[in-house]
């Protein structure tokens, strides 16, 4: 599918006073045809996420306003100028975090005295060879460090050095919008100037996924076009996964809550293979 996208890309892009239209919708019934049989690696890892068990809605509410310090601290206080900021104020609202709850957090950010929080990439191993990458967001790294490095020792893990697995994952972005009367094949095609690679539609709206450099260009696009943005983000897709037994699924799990249950930790991926 990749590779007719990219061709497209080219026509699209150079051929826009003569584009045949009628070859391209052809192109994309073909490219569609495909996606049924060998569907795009975002909607399965999206589809895998939704079945997993998520945090609590106060650990929810503490990562937001983690991403809040931190986008204030990078751009300040004002979301008009500040895209970053922007951003997670439209996560929060799909979180459901209240307004007022923003409004603090985005004050108490603007204080000097207020720590900013260093973010910071852990890789390793879990039991049978699973391969996982942990996102984290501290003001004090010694003690991430040694949380983190415990959690595998605990649970027959292997901390890793840098890069050791970070390659085996695309890091990503995405974007949810409203659906209206948008078609998602048309929009993919609009979007691909953009870095746009996969859009998809759930039961929420439209998931349009981008690789992570992508994402000021199709932010500002989509803005543009007046779409509304329900939310964004950004997540590593495993290249490859890895199919295990209950049991040793159960291993794996062991490592990855241990892990999830620290309040350092922001995001937690693996190569494990969900159904």
């Amino acid at each position: 599918m990749r590779k007719s996208l990219r061709t497209l890309r080219l026509n699209y892009s150079q051929k826009k006073n003569r584009i045949d239209f009628g070859k391209i919708r052809n192109n994309r019934i073909f490219a569609s045809q495909n996606k049924k049989l060998v569907m795009g690696r975002a909607f399965e890892f999206r589809k895998g996420r939704k079945m997993k068990r998520w945090s609590a809605m106060a650990k929810t509410f503490t990562r937001i306003g983690k991403d809040i310090v931190m986008a204030v601290k990078e751009g300040g206080p004002n979301p008009d100028a500040n895209s970053r900021l922007r951003a997670v104020i439209q996560n929060a609202k799909a979180a459901n975090m209240p307004k007022d709850n923003v409004e603090r957090a985005i004050k108490n950010a603007s204080n000097k005295d207020t720590a900013n929080y260093k973010e910071i990439l852990f890789e390793g191993y879990a039991p049978h060879g699973i391969a996982i990458l942990i996102e984290t967001a501290s003001d004090n790294n010694n003690r991430t460090v040694a949380n983190i490095r415990s959690y595998f020792n605990k649970c027959n893990g292997t901390m890793g050095t840098q890069g050791s697995v970070e390659f085996m994952f695309d890091h990503t972005c995405n974007f949810r919008i409203a659906k209206g009367n948008l078609d998602p094949e048309e929009l993919e095609l609009e979007l691909i100037d953009f870095g746009a690679e996969e859009v998809f539609e759930d039961e929420d709206g439209i998931l349009i996924y981008a690789p992570f450099g992508s994402f000021g260009a199709l932010q500002k696009e989509l803005e543009n076009r007046g779409l509304e943005i329900l939310s964004s983000g950004f997540e590593r897709i495993p290249q490859i996964t890895k199919e295990l037994t209950e049991a040793q699924i159960a291993d794996v799990e062991k490592l990855i809550e241990k892990i999830e249950e620290d309040d350092d930790v922001m995001n937690v991926y693996h190569t494990m293979k969900e159904e």
